[in-house]
């Protein structure tokens, strides 16, 4: 039995400690556990264990972990699928999570909230250099080329200098 054999209660008890820092995804806590050395077996046992007592459960941490990045973090959903897709989610999962949390913020709201989080720097009278960086920077953080480039063009979001 598992809880038994010390080497099994050493690695619930590491995993204990990592989800303890922070959600982990299933693969992520796999992944660390055979980084110090516990073979598939032990792994394996730790993780099954851990989801009966609802401590890794990749749905609500795929929920958690796009929220926070849509709205916390104010992401596009771009970078939010790559996160997702590199901590072992499925695909169908991901898009069900991304759009939950799209009900919440819109990723259009989420860029507007971006321009304005970036205040006074983004002006209407921004050159076509700086409009042209400042599509590059915000399609970097996940936004589609299309959105970003609509706002853009109609100014929405924008800092009047006047104000």
């Amino acid at each position: 039995m598992m809880e038994e054999d010390p080497l099994h209660e050493k690695a619930k008890q590491r995993a204990f400690r990592l989800l303890a820092v922070r959600a982990r995804s299933e693969k992520e806590l796999r992944t660390k556990l055979k980084e110090r050395g516990y073979d598939e077996s032990v792994v394996g046992d730790v993780t099954a264990r851990l989801r009966e007592l609802k401590y890794l459960d990749d749905e609500s941490f795929a929920r958690e972990w796009a929220r926070n990045l849509a709205v916390n973090r104010l992401l596009g959903n771009r970078r939010i699928e790559a996160s997702l897709r590199e901590k072992g989610i499925p695909r169908e999962l991901i898009e069900q999570v991304i759009t939950e949390v799209r009900e919440e913020l819109s990723e259009h709201k989420a860029l507007i909230a971006l321009f304005r989080k970036k205040g006074n720097k983004i002006t209407i009278k921004m050159g076509d250099r700086e409009k042209s960086r400042l599509a590059r920077s915000l399609i970097g953080k996940g936004f589609s080329p299309d959105l970003v480039f609509d706002i853009l063009r109609s100014k929405e979001g924008f800092v009047d200098e006047g104000e």
